[in-house]
C-alpha cells in the first residue's frame, strides 16, 4: 500500500473535514476523561457530524486543528460545548412508564418530606414526570417535596428549566394530566405547552458531571432516577458511580435503571427489588469505597 493509499484509510468520514484515526482516538479519550462516555469504534460517523458543527461555528478546517484549540485551554468554554455535542438525549414524558407507580406506592410511606434526584435529566421530560407523580401520590403534601435535576449538557439544562414543550412532546400524556399539570401556550408559544408553576417550583435544574470528584449534593434522596445513562459508561466507571450513589440513599431508598441497565455484578452495593429497580444491599448509609 504506497502512500496516498495510507491518507485515504485514515481519512475524513464526511466530505467537509478531515478526521483521522489518530483524532477520533483522541476524541474518545477525551471524552472518556470528561464524561465517562465509551464510544466505540462504530460511532465515528456519529462523532463527525456532530463536532462537524462545531468546526463550522469556529470555521475550521480539520479535527486536529479542533483538538488543538481545546487542549490549548484545558477550562475553556468549548470543553463543555464538546461534551454536549456528544451526549445523547433520548427522553420523553413518563418513558419506562412502569417506574412511576413504584415511585408512588414508594413515597406514600417515606417519611416526609420527600427528595428525588433526576441524574440524567435531560430537556425536562423525566424530572416533570417524577414531580407531576409526586403529586398525585402525595396530595397536600407535596408541596414540601422536591426533585433534584442534573445533567452534564448545560443546553439541555436550559431546555428544562424552561419548561416549554411542543403538543407533540406531549401528545401521549392522558388529557387529565395534560390539563392538571400544564398551561397552554398562545401567542409565541402557539402550538406549545408549559409546565404549570407550582410543579416547576418543585425541580431545581443543576449541571452535574457523574464523573465530577465532588458532587455538590448534600442530602440523601428517597428514590434516585440514574436511567439509560450507565450504558454509556464502561463496568468500572459505572461501578464507581454505583458506590457513590449508595451513601445519597435513604435506607429505605430505590434506584431506578434503564430498561437495558443491569447492575448485578455491584451486588454488594444494590440488589434487585423490581424490574430495573434497586434497593440498598443493606441498610448501612455508607459504602466503602
Amino acid at each position: 500500500m504506497n502512500t496516498n493509499q495510507q491518507i485515504v484509510t485514515a481519512s475524513s468520514v464526511g466530505p467537509d473535514f478531515l478526521l483521522t484515526d489518530d483524532d477520533f482516538s483522541k476524541i474518545r479519550t477525551l471524552i472518556h476523561q470528561r464524561a465517562g462516555i465509551a464510544l466505540g469504534a462504530q460511532k465515528r460517523q456519529m462523532v463527525y457530524s456532530r463536532l462537524a458543527r462545531r468546526l463550522r461555528e469556529l470555521r475550521l478546517k480539520e479535527f486536529s486543528t479542533y483538538l488543538r484549540f481545546l487542549e490549548a485551554d484545558p477550562n475553556g468554554d468549548e470543553w463543555q460545548l464538546f461534551t454536549n455535542a456528544l451526549t445523547t438525549n433520548l427522553t420523553s414524558f413518563f418513558r419506562e412508564a412502569h417506574h412511576f407507580p413504584a415511585l408512588a406506592e414508594h413515597v406514600r410511606s417515606c417519611p416526609q418530606p420527600v427528595t428525588v434526584w433526576c441524574s440524567a435529566a435531560s430537556t425536562g421530560e423525566e424530572p416533570y414526570s417524577i414531580a407531576m407523580t409526586l403529586i398525585e401520590a402525595l396530595g397536600s403534601r407535596a408541596g414540601a417535596a422536591s426533585v433534584v435535576a442534573t445533567d452534564i449538557d448545560t443546553q439541555v439544562l436550559t431546555k428544562g428549566a424552561a419548561g416549554i414543550f411542543t403538543m407533540e412532546q406531549a401528545s401521549k400524556l392522558p388529557h387529565a394530566r395534560l390539563k392538571r399539570f400544564f398551561l397552554k401556550g398562545s401567542g409565541a408559544l402557539e402550538g406549545k405547552v408549559r409546565i404549570r408553576p407550582e410543579v416547576a417550583a418543585m425541580v431545581k435544574f443543576e449541571q452535574l458531571n457523574l464523573l465530577d470528584p465532588k458532587w455538590a449534593l448534600k442530602e440523601p434522596f428517597d428514590a434516585i432516577f440514574c436511567r439509560n445513562v450507565m450504558i454509556y459508561f464502561d463496568k468500572p466507571t459505572q461501578g464507581k458511580i454505583l458506590q457513590r450513589f449508595a451513601p445519597l440513599l435513604k435506607p429505605h431508598g430505590l434506584l431506578f435503571a434503564g430498561h437495558s441497565e443491569n447492575f448485578s455484578f455491584a451486588n454488594q452495593t444494590f440488589r434487585l427489588r423490581g424490574q430495573t429497580t434497586y434497593e440498598l444491599a443493606s441498610n448501612r448509609t455508607k459504602v466503602a469505597a
